[in-house]
């Protein structure tokens, strides 16, 4: 099973300096999808949620951090 780095993707559509750019990199992880054979997109999206999970609990806690700091002062 290969191993995707959905995070290469995510910091370069962080990155991107328009709709336009963003929407070409989203474009560029449809087509990767689209180009692997059936058996390994189940991998790659169990993979993928594995990733958005993370990051969600990443963002999450960060904001409940700031949250946090907020009502100290």
């Amino acid at each position: 099973m290969e191993k995707y780095d959905f995070k290469r993707f995510h910091i370069r559509s962080i990155n991107a300096a328009s709709d336009e750019e963003r929407a070409a990199i989203n474009q560029e992880l449809k087509d990767l999808y689209n180009s692997l054979p059936e058996e390994e997109k189940k991998a790659f999206n169990e993979q993928l949620q594995q990733f958005l999970a993370k990051e969600m609990g990443r963002i999450k806690s960060d904001y409940e951090s700031i949250k946090g700091s907020d009502s100290l002062n």
